[in-house]
């Protein structure tokens, strides 16, 4: 939650939590006049110094019950503690720098003041009031939920980590790769003459035809042993490039960094050229080099991410599967061809594995 936000989700979420004391001397008029304790200019404040049952705000003119005589308001206080307050700020703003303390307690002073006020006048009593409060329940519950199944989820063993490294090797493995791009299409000087759109297809054709047989061509050389880096010059001179052709070394490629189609060259033997792999930009051949793995050890933190994200998976398929919602099309319309799901308490993304870097 955005911590700029947090407070107003306390007009539904939170009771009051005051304390009656009598009212030190002030100056100040009476009302919700609102003091909050340390409020030093310098030196910068220093929280881990003040007592956990220190007073930290103070709002006079409100308490928990108030005088019958309105003269007598500046007796009535509420206080809150710094313990109070920390809990506060764990639970709803976890993540707020240091230095927004007094902006976040600057505004739950004020929520504090309105809620009184909203009291006052009756406006927890209406039916708008109780079905936002009712909302507000499921969506703290929800996200309470959500919490306890994440928590649930990042148990992860050792002998998990290793069962999992083991079992999938093949995700692991990576090697030192070299790689001939072959355009799909040769580069042409624009048309003195403007052609039609029968002379351009055609003119395209046979320049993707021309490319299609010099991948093969230069495949074949490859398999022969001819050095990579000059057959891609050969490549980018032949397809009329004036630019410099990219690097043809790939080192440490993993299996899942290739696009699906291409992942089995891991199956060839370090020095072996692959077959020509077609793709939407050109053709690619592959040349191995060595082959080893990640140690486990490296490989931890993906595997632990990757058993995390698999249980949340689970836990949260079985609590959807616990409940069916049905749906009144005539009311909402034609179902969705996704199925809805009960519980949206956050957007939890599992992990996706690394994008495909496919010939550019």
């Amino acid at each position: 939650m955005n911590y700029r936000g947090w407070i107003w989700l306390l007009f539904g979420a939170l009771a009051w939590g005051q304390e009656s004391l009598p009212a030190a001397p002030s100056s100040q008029m009476p009302g919700a006049a609102v003091t909050t304790s340390p409020a030093p200019e310098a030196p910068p404040s220093q929280p881990a110094q003040v007592p956990p049952d220190a007073a930290v705000i103070t709002i006079q003119g409100i308490c928990a019950k108030p005088p019958a005589d309105p003269a007598k308001t500046t007796a009535c206080q509420t206080v809150i503690t710094r313990e109070k307050f920390d809990r506060l700020v764990e639970a709803f703003a976890p993540n707020a720098p240091p230095a927004s303390r007094r902006q976040l307690a600057t505004q739950y002073a004020a929520a504090l003041v309105m809620a009184n006020e909203a009291l006052k006048q009756g406006l927890d009593k209406t039916v708008r009031f109780q079905e936002t409060l009712e909302a507000t329940r499921l969506g703290l519950l929800a996200k309470e939920l959500q919490t306890k199944l994440q928590e649930e989820a990042a148990q992860i063993s050792d002998k998990d980590v290793e069962d999992y490294y083991h079992k999938n090797q093949a995700m692991f493995q990576e090697a030192s790769l070299q790689r001939i791009f072959v355009p799909q299409r040769k580069q042409f000087d624009p048309p003195k003459e403007k052609l039609t759109d029968e002379q351009t297809q055609k003119i395209v054709q046979e320049s993707e035809a021309a490319m299609k047989q010099e991948a093969d061509s230069v495949r074949t050389r490859a398999a022969a042993g001819e050095d990579f880096d000059k057959l891609e010059q050969e490549v980018y001179t032949f397809a009329g490039f004036k630019t410099a052709p990219p690097s043809t070394k790939m080192n440490k490629v993993r299996r899942s960094t290739l696009p699906p189609d291409q992942a089995a060259i891991f199956e060839l033997k370090t020095g072996e050229v692959s077959q020509v792999f077609a793709g939407p930009t050109g053709y690619a051949i592959y040349k191995v080099g060595e082959k080893d793995a990640i140690p486990l050890d490296k490989a931890k933190p993906e595997i632990v991410a990757a058993l995390r994200s698999r249980r949340f998976q689970e836990l949260r398929r079985a609590v959807d599967q616990s409940g069916t919602a049905v749906f009144n099309d005539a009311y909402f319309g034609s179902a969705s061809a996704t199925p809805p799901s009960l519980v949206q308490p956050g957007n939890v993304q599992p992990l996706s594995k690394p994008p495909h870097t496919g010939p550019k």
